[in-house]
């Protein structure tokens, strides 16, 4: 991988090298060979998975299908566009932007947080704000069944219109709806509640709640089943061997990423380049390996189990949430891995911040940088109220108060002792977020590997469901 290019993220892990409270470089180093081992397990299930080849009892389930997916996707996309998968999607978001106005996703879980995740990095901070000419006609987007809470459900579907028929595009609303199993019971409930509510709103013509409701979900299950009574025309699949919070390559994240205008070509190709880093560059210059390795090292090491991802860009604080998910679904299993943490700087900084100066050394913090921002830079300005005193900083712009805000707390803890590494991304744009979350993917999958558990399959699931039917008085 070429480090130093501007086309690609770069990883920072400087400021855990700390002799007495972190880690040295030639530790790492020496972690050097485990970590190549890790890689080359990684690489030969995604192989064993590909081919269908028997899979130990150890690594099942082997959800592997993530990794070589947005390759298989861009390839079949390039050679047959309007037959693949990605046409498919492209062609249906297009649609459904001449349909309605307002698009709701009910999913949990990473059945929509890297949807979330999306549109929160990569769509206008108000989006949902905008007038309709202002979002280039691209439906605002709601996400409900990720939770069972009465007052939310009830104001969103108050914002729909209640039901109500509507008078004019702007008043036009549809369901996308992802569960693979189709079981999962917050997104059952609020997938009956508002297709009742569209129902209504349909009522004049009934013929049309089919079309404006898209599920995402597996081959069969409830979902499908479901789909299948309503006369549902297009759905889309999550692929065999994709689990819930690795398939935001999957129609699970790049139909509504296509639904907001998103270059999901973009996404993808990112996700290809953090693919072929991982596949060739050595360990060192390649943080698919040196962030698990950082953070193995640490916990065994120095005892620290808390990962703080602290976020320099309100507009990646869903993506901290989607890490959060992963991470603790696929690691915090029989003891393994840390307790992740999400910070959002610098809204958190004079109370998260300066609380993780002191107390247990228990933390290492892991910031997310944009070195470049995406509009017109704002200035602080003179002003004859000066009262609060900026007027020394007039010549200064946020970002130039940003990067001395990082610059500090960075600063506050290396004097500290507290271990601290950085991810750079060169802009908020597709390509960069691709590349993110595929290198938080793999890198999850490697620390699994390295530590011996497996980092797929979803833990504690069913003896949840049992307790929650027993619960409910079903059987």
């Amino acid at each position: 991988m070429p480090g130093e290019s501007a086309e690609y993220l770069r990883f920072d892990p400087s400021g855990v090298f700390l002799s007495e409270t972190g880690i040295s470089r030639e530790e790492l180093k020496e972690l050097a060979p485990q970590l190549e081992s890790a890689r080359h397990e990684v690489l030969d299930d995604a192989r064993t998975f590909a081919e269908g080849g028997p899979v130990p009892v150890s690594k099942n389930p082997l959800d592997a299908g993530f990794l070589e997916l947005p390759e298989r996707l861009l390839e079949h996309y390039h050679e047959k566009p309007a037959e693949s998968e990605l046409g498919r999607i492209l062609r249906r978001a297009h649609r459904l932007q001449e349909q309605v106005d307002r698009v709701v996703v009910l999913g949990v879980g990473g059945s929509y947080l890297g949807a979330r995740a999306l549109m929160d990095a990569c769509c206008d901070p108000y989006f949902n704000e905008l007038s309709r000419g202002d979002r280039g006609s691209r439906p605002r987007m709601y996400f409900e069944g990720n939770n069972i809470d009465n007052d939310a459900a009830q104001g969103l579907l108050k914002l729909l219109g209640g039901g109500c028929p509507p008078r004019r595009i702007e008043d036009r609303w549809a369901i996308v709806v992802i569960s693979k199993s189709g079981s999962t019971l917050e997104t059952a409930v609020a997938l009956r509640q508002f297709h009742r509510a569209l129902r209504s709103a349909c009522a004049d013509d009934p013929d049309l709640v089919p079309d404006l409701v898209i599920p995402v979900t597996g081959s069969r299950g409830r979902l499908a089943d479901w789909a299948g009574a309503l006369g549902c025309p297009e759905r889309f699949s999550v692929p065999e061997g994709v689990g819930g919070r690795f398939s935001i390559w999957s129609a699970v994240g790049l139909l509504p990423a296509a639904i907001l205008g998103l270059n999901v070509v973009r996404l993808l190709e990112g996700a290809v380049a953090m693919n072929e880093c991982f596949r060739s560059a050595p360990p060192g210059n390649n943080p698919v390996l040196d962030y698990p390795g950082v953070c193995h090292l640490l916990e065994q090491r120095r005892q620290i189990t808390v990962r703080v991802l602290s976020l320099w860009c309100k507009a990646l604080e869903s993506t901290g949430l989607w890490y959060d998910q992963l991470l603790a679904e696929s690691l915090g299993k029989r003891g393994a891995g840390a307790t992740p943490l999400t910070m959002l700087n610098t809204r958190d900084l004079h109370s998260r911040a300066q609380q993780h100066q002191e107390g247990r050394r228990d933390k290492m913090i892991t910031n997310i940088v944009v070195d470049r921002w995406r509009t017109d830079l704002l200035s602080v300005g003179t002003s004859e109220l000066d009262q609060d005193g900026l007027n020394d900083l007039a010549h200064m712009t946020l970002p130039d108060i940003m990067s001395a805000a990082i610059s500090s707390t960075n600063q506050a803890y290396q004097e500290d002792g507290r271990p601290t590494a950085d991810f750079h991304l060169p802009e908020l744009r597709e390509f960069w977020l691709g590349q993110l979350l595929q290198m938080f993917m793999l890198a999850t999958v490697v620390e699994g590997r390295l530590i011996g558990v497996n980092p797929y399959g979803q833990p504690g699931v069913e003896k949840y469901k049992r307790i929650m039917n027993r619960n409910l008085g079903r059987s």
